[in-house]
């Protein structure tokens, strides 16, 4: 296959499919750093989704690894799919500067973002637009499911560890709610903004996101219909993993709209508070325990982060 440029998508599939001339079409944006088995896992729950005659779809990859490794994948995946999919790379590693890469080469009505260590329901795209149409909103976002391919340690289970937040079905969500692992945009929204996501977050750039959104005037819903899966490692249950990932979201809290001296007051009195329940919660369970730890992690993280010190240096946590 040849290389293109960088700013441009490679379309490595367009199997002509008919479609009905008046069906809205969105665009699918995955952004990916080498995990070829969950990506392909990913495009597979993609292949066949249900669409009602009510849309078509295409799906938008890009790769943050700058060796491309995720091009295989892709090219193997648009030889057997009916499912138009591009390739693009973005070489420089770093998330809000991949999600700008999709959404600048996604072409439809809508975007639609996934994650790709995730997985979607059948109807996961379809809901999110009725959901989109029945509400009259610039967008919809839809709960994340933990999927474990392994039994996960008790106390990860009891913790509910992983197990993110859902709300009912057509909630107005406030921008401190809304995330891009599971959601659907107007591609109006996204009109005169060259960098919608801020380069400089390494987490929470799509909380920034949808509160700059919301304060525009746009709206959001949930969609407790719209389900995706993410799945959970057992490298991620690690006590190291899940307390560096507390840190490096603490950290970078001061870079949201809404940070304030407030915020970093609040910090300073959870830390001492925490620190002297931690004995009383390893009494009442391991789960309770950690459960603790991660949000004294993330209290650590707030304050350190605002005395110029950066715990997590690496881009990301990944181990």
């Amino acid at each position: 296959m040849s290389t293109p440029a960088l700013a441009a998508a490679t379309h490595v599939g367009d199997h002509g499919v008919p479609h009905p001339a008046r069906a809205e079409h969105i665009c699918v944006c995955i952004c990916t750093y080498k995990r070829p088995q969950l990506l392909r896992r990913l495009l597979e729950s993609l292949n066949s989704q249900i669409t009602d005659g009510l849309f078509t779809y295409s799906i938008v990859v890009v790769d943050n690894d700058k060796q491309r490794s995720a091009e295989a994948e892709v090219s193997g995946f648009a030889a057997r799919s009916p499912i138009r999919i591009s390739f693009c790379a973005e070489p420089e590693q770093n998330i809000p500067m991949a999600r700008n890469r999709a959404v600048a080469n996604a072409s439809g009505d809508y975007v639609a973002f996934i994650d790709d260590d995730e997985f979607a329901a059948e109807d996961w795209l379809l809901n999110l637009l009725r959901a989109c149409h029945q509400y009259h909103v610039a967008g919809v976002v839809g709960p994340v499911n933990r999927y474990f391919d392994e039994q996960p340690p008790k106390w990860i289970e009891k913790g509910q560890f992983w197990q993110r937040p859902s709300y009912a079905t057509g909630l107005m969500i406030a921008g401190t709610q809304g995330r891009v692992n599971n959601a659907l945009l107007r591609k109006g929204v996204f009109a005169g903004q060259p960098e919608p996501f801020r380069r400089e977050f390494r987490a929470g750039e799509d909380k920034d996101f949808f509160t700059r959104m919301v304060e525009a005037g746009h709206s959001f819903v949930w969609c407790r219909e719209a389900v995706v899966y993410e799945i959970v490692p057992p490298t991620r249950w690690k006590r190291s993993f899940i307390l560096k990932r507390s840190l490096l979201q603490g950290s970078l809290n001061r870079l949201q709209q809404n940070f304030g001296m407030s915020e970093l007051a609040k910090s300073l009195i959870a830390l001492p508070a925490y620190a002297v329940l931690l004995p009383f919660a390893a009494l009442a369970g391991h789960h309770r325990f950690m459960s603790l730890m991660v949000k004294l992690a993330w209290h650590a993280g707030h304050v350190l982060s605002f005395m110029g010190i950066q715990v997590i240096k690496d881009p990301y946590v990944t181990g």
